[in-house]
């Protein structure tokens, strides 16, 4: 974009009737409205149960669905803005978009539910990467990415907090499906003001969508919803005594060893193989998974607790997205203070964001009970949120240290895979399976004195009695949990303390002319 290399910032493709002050702002606000969309949303997954003949694995499966699309969409995201115009690509995503919660307003088929919402995150992701490129040296006029980076998360933790308020709070008060009613109203209001504001013009230079591996693309996204099905439906299925999960788990290994072949000998694969030979794409993989782990109780513990025990509504439960959302503001502020713009190194963040997490697990570990004041929790969800934040940042970040522009577009989309998708769901199976094992042991210890000669449970009934019996395995089995888990966080902190590494976020994305990317990119195709 010749504008980004003038010293005064400027959109040419939004209307001079408008500032030029004016036009960052609109772009916000079209992000936040596309922030806000999706095919299905998980604060309302009860209600979608309870109205449908879906079960909540399926509505999972769909809801992870979607972020495969957009991590699909990364390794694409440069070469659609450069092939399609600002206007069009709104219209074409704001459009696909309504679609999809017309569609997942009115089917109860899981493949049929699943795919659009796949087809959805991937165009939602393009349509947050045309707002995002389009004000990106208007935040950072030098393209510091640990400052860009800083404001995606901002945005999109920011959204998740607000779009799960806001979804809670309108199946209370109405039905869920008034959520997908709503956001089709923000993306018709949206595309009223592209159609009003916006040229049909583009800075970019054009190169069109030829040279792109689709069939990579399709088999990673299979492989992925494979290895996604095991995560999500493995409980349900108990696991590989089931035929569905040992197809699946055959699925996911044929399909990636399939990919890595194909990528071996053709020119144009949709990842390199080169890009899994970078140490640090390993590195945040590893990272990503064992904080995943330790980070677990807080989608499984945290909602028994509050579901199971303590009883709350939708409403007090959602409440608490508040803490979490202050938790990541704050998180965001910290991380472009001393990440951004004081150069700390890449080691320090990630002690801090550990640390973090061990007071997190420290705190349920002494305070876990089922009497517990919802006060209680305010400090451990803040805490917890405050630790990701840091950590995704500056995993993100660490992937400008890869070669601009196919290696670190591929190097984004594996990230995104294992921190919105794999990470998240392989912590939650890893921990969920823990719980199972370990209550089940604790319940047939506690209930073993059980008999009519112990005179101090004779008094009860015995659906009481075992129900007072399953409260009690449960927390012991939690605290039990948090213990091991405690144990890992200090190894990495310890790990983290002995490990000597000063890499700082100093190092830019290098970008050259667009005109010179042209013809990079038109010589490797």
């Amino acid at each position: 974009m010749e504008h980004q290399h003038s010293q005064t910032f400027s959109i040419p493709e939004i209307r001079s009737f408008i500032p030029e002050r004016a036009k960052p702002f609109i772009v916000i606000a079209f992000l936040i409205i596309i922030q806000f969309s999706g095919g299905v949303y998980l604060s309302s997954v009860s209600e979608m149960v309870g109205t449908t003949a879906l079960m909540q694995e399926d509505i999972m499966m769909a809801g992870y669905a979607s972020l495969i699309g957009m991590a699909l969409n990364f390794v694409l995201m440069f070469r659609i803005k450069c092939a399609i115009p600002p206007k069009t690509t709104y219209f074409v995503c704001g459009i696909v978009i309504i679609l999809a919660n017309l569609i997942c307003m009115n089917t109860h088929s899981v493949p049929v539910l699943v795919i659009t919402c796949l087809i959805a995150g991937f165009f939602r992701m393009q349509a947050t990467f045309q707002c995002n490129s389009t004000i990106q040296l208007w935040l950072t006029p030098t393209r510091d990415m640990s400052v860009f980076f800083s404001w995606v998360y901002l945005i999109v933790n920011g959204t998740i907090q607000l779009s799960g308020l806001t979804t809670v709070f309108i199946s209370t008060f109405s039905e869920w499906h008034y959520m997908q009613w709503f956001i089709i109203g923000l993306m018709l209001f949206m595309l009223l003001i592209v159609m009003l504001c916006y040229k049909n013009y583009s800075t970019m230079p054009k190169i069109p969508l030829i040279g792109i591996d689709w069939l990579g693309m399709f088999m990673w996204g299979a492989a992925a919803l494979s290895a996604l099905f095991i995560c999500i439906y493995g409980k349900h299925y108990d696991w590989w005594k089931s035929e569905y999960i040992w197809a699946a788990t055959i699925a996911t290994v044929v399909l990636v060893a399939l990919n890595l072949w194909r990528a071996s000998f053709i020119r144009h694969a949709y990842i390199f193989p080169r890009t899994f030979r970078h140490p640090i794409i390993l590195q945040i993989i590893a990272t990503i998974i064992i904080a995943d782990i330790l980070l677990a109780p807080g989608h499984i513990f945290e909602h028994i607790l509050m579901e199971g025990m303590f009883r709350y509504d939708a409403i007090n439960l959602i409440s608490l997205n508040w803490i979490a959302l202050g938790g990541s503001i704050l998180g965001v502020f910290f991380t472009w203070r001393v990440f951004a713009i004081k150069k700390w190194s890449y080691q320090r963040m990630l002690l801090i964001s550990f640390i973090c997490i061990f007071l997190y697990l420290l705190y349920f570990y002494f305070y876990i009970d089922y009497n517990l004041p919802k006060e209680m929790l305010f400090f451990p969800i803040f805490i917890r949120n405050f630790g990701y934040v840091i950590l995704s940042i500056s995993l993100l970040t660490a992937n400008t240290r890869l070669p601009f522009p196919f290696e670190f577009f591929q190097g984004v989309t594996i990230q995104n895979m294992f921190s919105a998708i794999f990470g998240a769901a392989i912590g939650n199976a890893v921990v969920g399976r823990l719980l199972d094992v370990v209550s089940l042991k604790n319940f047939n210890l506690i209930s073993a004195s059980f008999d009519r000669v112990n005179t101090d449970v004779n008094t009860l009934p015995i659906k009481d009695l075992y129900h007072i019996a399953y409260q009690h395995a449960t927390i012991i089995s939690m605290k039990e949990i948090y213990g091991w888990l405690l144990i890992l966080s200090i190894l990495c902190i310890i790990f983290l303390l002995l490990r000597k590494s000063d890499i700082k976020p100093n190092q830019m994305i290098t970008h050259p002319k667009f005109k010179n990317l042209r013809k990079r990119i038109l010589k490797r195709l």
